[in-house]
């Protein structure tokens, strides 16, 4: 699409240009975050969500039809400014699950946000351009070939039609008056220490230690999925895989179907053994995995395309156990009443990530292009060497002094 809108020079800079578009939305929602939040708590979790999925029917649409750079960036920025559904629904989750399901409930909302991370761009891959790769079903002429990217957009917005009529049927979880309801925040809120007493979220390091150390991961992954699209369709001088956007909608299609099913049959399992057992394996797993990234634009042909496959898919069920766990630490670090406010700091802290990482990642990727050769290692290397670094460091902070648990999880 950048490449589309002439607005980049050299092939080189277009990731320049793209993570700017990308980190436009997390900038919005770093901004309203706390106030989508406060929202939540104050008038409910249900009116916060439809709002938020009709700022994605409106806004994502209208980003479809950008016909210049800036439309894009003002598309995303409001966006990401108006939806302010990721607090409250991870609050939600928590609130309409019993205590012993509060993990596998927790569990359902980052994982599913985790399979469309990797399912939105494959519908991108596939429905993008529909006229130049389906020019029997879409002609030049219509709509769809004077906007080449708003079929992949349309679809996404009548999605969120669905999901905006579904909510009729969604109830409210703020106050709960059904005994075994109250029973079960009570219990909850049973966990919370002594540091959680206190209504100043921001002088809870349990809650802010874990919402770090999520942040954190946030940036490595929104750097990474932005780096592993460029990186894939560059050419093979420039040491990519010479893919298609079907080649990278494909891989990413395969590893959205391998976390839902890795969601439903593996993770309940693992789940027993408390998030930072978790955490910890997929972490080093994930570093060691990236590793070899960059020695696969040596291969071609059929082994190309089965092990970028099975990296992705490890690479994104390690990034969903991460994000399960980060999220299970957070939301049992407050009570009920605290929790709207506390993931909409998370969602701002994180967001702030976010809206670096996809700068930041087409900065170092344009530069890495540029300096295939010369340097202590190849550019490639480089690339995935400083995306690993991050989460080195997530890793490392999950350990005593930095991170605080409750007792049950000091193990």
């Amino acid at each position: 699409m950048i490449r589309d809108l002439k607005v980049a020079k050299e092939e080189q800079d277009i990731g320049f240009y793209a993570g700017f578009v990308g980190a436009t939305y997390f900038l919005g929602r770093t901004i309203s975050a706390v106030p989508w939040g406060m929202f939540a708590d104050k008038y409910g979790r249900k009116p916060c969500i439809v709002i938020s999925i009709l700022s994605v029917i409106v806004f994502n649409t209208l980003f479809g039809l950008s016909t210049t750079y800036w439309m894009a960036i003002v598309t995303r920025g409001l966006l990401g400014l108006l939806c302010g559904i990721l607090g409250p629904i991870k609050a939600y989750a928590s609130e309409v699950s019993r205590k012993e399901h509060q993990a596998l409930g927790i569990s359902f909302v980052t994982s599913s946000r985790a399979i469309a991370l990797v399912i939105g761009p494959s519908i991108g891959g596939f429905l993008a351009q529909p006229a130049r790769k389906y020019p029997k079903i879409f002609s030049e002429e219509s709509i769809f070939g004077r906007f080449p990217y708003f079929l992949p957009c349309l679809v996404i917005s009548v999605l969120a039609v669905g999901s905006c009529i579904a909510c009729i049927w969604l109830p409210e979880t703020l106050h709960f008056h059904d005994d075994d309801k109250v029973e079960a925040i009570e219990e909850l809120e049973s966990q919370v220490g002594d540091s959680k007493s206190t209504e100043n979220l921001l002088k809870n390091w349990q809650l802010m230690s874990a919402i770090i150390i999520f942040s954190i991961f946030s940036l490595h992954d929104t750097a990474y999925l932005e780096i592993f699209s460029l990186w894939a369709v560059s050419s093979r001088k420039f040491q990519g895989l010479s893919f298609t956007s079907q080649d990278v909608g494909t891989v990413f299609a395969f590893s959205g179907l391998s976390v839902l099913v890795y969601q439903l049959t593996i993770y309940p399992f693992l789940s027993k053994f408390g998030p930072i057992k978790t955490f910890r394996p997929a972490a080093i797993l994930s570093i060691l995995l990236l590793t070899t990234y960059p020695f696969m634009s040596n291969l071609h042909g059929l082994e190309l395309k089965i092990l970028i496959n099975m990296a992705s898919v490890l690479k994104n069920v390690f990034a969903a156990t991460i994000t399960i766990a980060c999220n299970i630490l957070q939301n049992t670090a407050v009570t009920q009443k605290q929790r709207g406010a506390a993931n909409g700091i998370s969602v701002t802290m994180m967001s702030t990530f976010k809206a670096v990482a996809p700068a930041v990642a087409g900065i170092i990727f344009s530069w890495a292009q540029k300096h295939i050769s010369g340097l202590f290692l190849p550019g490639n290397q480089i690339l995935f060497l400083t995306i690993n670094m991050v989460s080195i460091v997530g890793l490392v902070l999950t350990f005593k002094p930095f991170l605080s648990l409750p007792n049950p999880m000091r193990h």
